[in-house]
């Protein structure tokens, strides 16, 4: 994993090898998805089927009656998505019991990378309950716009690998799979904690 200024340099370099035009489309991309997930006025959220690392079709519907914590990202992400993923670790972990009725799911935005056999090691070592879901390019792409978040897949000069520039939320969804809000990158434990609570306590 990159540390923390590893991670911003690089991301520097990656930024630096778009052209102006390719920078302005995907700042307008970015800015769009960010202003309709704020308004609260734009529809969040959709069904969606994808597939298990042990290659199971799964919908969104299969976890009707759980509220569901939803994140996308993808297992070469150096700082944000281990640190959120941990988050979501330490939020089940202090729901007790109570966390059975959650159902954590992550998303990959790097189907090329993030194997099912990837996929199973990395979301295990987080929290044996989080299921990593993934798909081709045009499955992950459909579902990711329906919850408005960005993603790119960007390279640099020297560089032997790509990067997936990404926004990265923790949506969470009501028992019925509705969209209910989402959580910034690094929201306190406590604070996903108390507010998954509030959900799990409505009927």
């Amino acid at each position: 994993m990159l540390g923390v200024g590893a991670a911003l340099a690089l991301c520097a370099a990656l930024w630096a090898t778009q052209t102006p035009a390719q920078s302005e489309v995907r700042r307008a991309e970015a800015a769009q998805f960010m202003n309709e997930l704020m308004s609260g006025k734009a529809a969040i959220g959709a069904p969606f089927t994808l597939t298990n690392p042990h290659g199971e079709r799964v919908s969104l519907s299969d976890f009707r009656g759980k509220v569901v914590l939803l994140y996308f990202g993808f297992t070469f992400c150096p700082d944000v998505c281990p640190i959120d993923l941990a988050l979501i670790a330490q939020t089940l972990n202090s729901l007790g019991k109570s966390g059975d009725q959650v159902q954590p799911l992550f998303v990959t935005l790097d189907p090329a990378r993030d194997t099912r056999e990837v996929l199973r090691g990395y979301v295990a070592a987080f929290h044996p309950r989080i299921v990593a879901l993934t798909g081709s390019e045009d499955e992950i792409r459909r579902v990711a716009t329906a919850y408005k978040v960005f993603f790119e897949k960007v390279t640099a000069p020297g560089v032997k690998t790509y990067f997936i520039d990404h926004s990265a939320f923790t949506f969470l969804l009501d028992r019925n799979g509705k969209y209910v809000l989402f959580f910034p990158p690094g929201t306190p434990t406590l604070r996903m904690t108390a507010r998954v609570r509030e959900e799990l306590a409505v009927k």
